[in-house]
C-alpha cells in the first residue's frame, strides 16, 4: 500500500538522486559556469566601465553582475533538467525510475528541484565571488527571491519539455545552440532595451528572458526598464504554462515509453 510517508521518500529519494548526479561532477556542472560568468564579468566591465552609464548612479560593472547571476541560473537551471533526461534516455536506465511507484507529478518535482537548486548554486556563486572586488547590496531581497525561483522552475520546466524531445544529444545541444543562448545574450544581459532603436525594444519584450533578468535586476538597484511585477506576473505565467506542458508530456509518457 503506498502511503504519504512511502510518496514522501520517494520524491526525496529521485530529488536526492538528481542533487548527487549533477554534485558528483560539480567541476563541470558548478565551477566552470562560475568561471565563465566571471569571465564575461572581467572582459566586459574593463571594456565598458568607463564609457557606458545604464542607470543614474550605478556603475555599468554593478550594472552587469546581476544579469550574469540570472543568466548563469537560468542556463544552468535548463542544462540539469535536459541534461538527465536525455542521458538517461540515451543510457536506458530511465526504465528502472518509470518502472517505479513514482507518480508523474512526484518526477516532475524532483527534476525541478534539482534544476532550480543548481542554478541557484552557480548563481550564488557568481554573487559571492563578484562582491569581492564590487560592493553590491540587494536592496530588495525577496524580488530577487522570487525572480530567481520561478525564472530556474521556468527553465527547468522547459529543460524537462527539452529532454523528453529529444532523442539524441545533437538534438539536445540545439535547444540550448539555438534557443537558450540566443535569447540569453538578447535579454538585456550586457544592455538597457531603452539603448536600442524602438522597434527592437519592442521585439526584445517579446522574449521572456528579457523579464525575468530585468526583474531580478530591479532587487538590486530599484530600477528596471519595465515594472518588476508585470515582469514576476509575466514569469509565472510562463513557469505555470511550461511546468503544465511538462506534466502532461510525463504523464502521457511521450517517447519515455516508446
Amino acid at each position: 500500500m503506498v502511503t504519504i510517508k512511502t510518496q514522501l521518500v520517494g520524491t526525496w529519494t529521485l530529488i536526492k538522486k538528481e542533487l548527487i548526479r549533477f554534485w558528483r561532477v560539480a567541476f563541470q556542472t558548478v565551477a566552470s559556469p562560475v568561471i565563465t560568468g566571471m569571465l564575461y564579468l572581467v572582459v566586459f566591465s574593463h571594456v565598458l566601465q568607463d564609457r557606458l552609464e545604464v542607470y543614474a548612479g550605478v556603475s555599468y560593472t554593478s550594472f552587469l553582475i546581476p544579469g550574469l547571476i540570472m543568466m548563469s541560473l537560468l542556463q544552468n537551471a535548463f542544462a540539469n533538467s535536459s541534461s538527465s533526461l536525455i542521458q538517461s534516455k540515451v543510457m536506458g536506465n530511465i526504465v528502472f525510475i518509470l518502472l517505479s511507484p513514482l507518480s508523474y507529478i512526484q518526477f516532475f518535482i524532483a527534476f525541478i528541484v534539482g534544476a532550480v537548486v543548481r542554478g541557484l548554486f552557480v548563481g550564488l556563486s557568481i554573487y559571492l565571488l563578484a562582491i569581492i572586488f564590487i560592493d553590491l547590496p540587494i536592496k530588495h531581497p525577496w524580488i530577487v527571491f522570487w525572480f530567481a525561483l520561478f525564472g530556474g522552475g521556468l527553465l527547468g520546466a522547459f529543460g524537462i519539455i527539452a529532454g523528453i524531445w529529444a532523442d539524441r544529444f545533437d538534438q539536445m545541444a540545439a535547444f540550448g545552440n539555438f534557443v537558450i543562448m540566443p535569447l540569453s545574450f538578447l535579454s538585456g544581459v550586457f544592455y538597457s532595451i531603452h539603448s536600442l532603436p524602438s522597434i527592437w525594444q519592442s521585439i526584445s519584450q517579446l522574449n521572456p528572458f528579457f523579464y525575468m533578468i530585468d526583474g531580478f535586476r530591479y532587487g538590486f538597484f530599484g530600477q528596471s526598464d519595465v515594472s518588476p511585477y508585470l515582469s514576476l506576473l509575466i514569469v509565472f505565467l510562463f513557469f505555470v504554462t511550461l511546468s503544465f506542458a511538462a506534466i502532461q508530456m510525463l504523464k502521457s509518457g511521450f517517447k519515455l515509453r516508446t
